[in-house]
């Protein structure tokens, strides 16, 4: 199964934080949205806001959070992102949220999400999106060039 992986930083912002001192339980979700997208684009060379102008759109159809520390205002996370086809026409992406430096675990989680066209109806990812997806994971996978 292809797959591209990517790593963003993200440092927690007072208004992602609770009275409880720790991020709000529906950050994770904007977070996830966050990495989706900077993979999305690091990754296979275009924005979130092509891919919509060319007609297609990624709604999220399933979502999936475990909450196993807290993270503060001003703590600086790392969150890993997988993305892979689950089917034919849903992407699959694993997050990982964890500080950075002591790689402890904040939260861990998946979203599902569906091609759909403009209407909102179910689609086949266009091709020209599957060869941009493939490259990304080949890239993905290459081995490191010798010097």
């Amino acid at each position: 199964m292809s797959m591209i992986v990517d790593m963003l930083p993200l440092r927690v912002r007072y208004s992602d934080t609770d009275q409880m001192g720790t991020f709000y339980n529906s950050r994770p979700l904007e977070w996830f949205e966050c990495a989706r997208t900077e993979l999305i684009r690091s990754k296979m060379g275009m924005s979130y806001a092509e891919l919509e102008a060319k007609g297609f759109y990624l709604p999220v159809v399933e979502a999936h959070l475990e909450f196993h520390s807290g993270a503060r205002y001003d703590d600086l996370l790392e969150i890993t992102s997988k993305a892979s086809f689950s089917s034919r026409a849903r992407l699959h992406f694993d997050m990982l949220v964890t500080h950075s430096g002591s790689g402890k675990v904040c939260v861990r989680g998946f979203t599902v999400h569906a091609f759909t066209n403009r209407q909102g109806r179910p689609v086949r990812p266009p091709e020209w999106f599957c060869e941009l997806f493939e490259a990304a994971a080949l890239r993905n996978t290459a081995p490191p060039a010798e010097s």
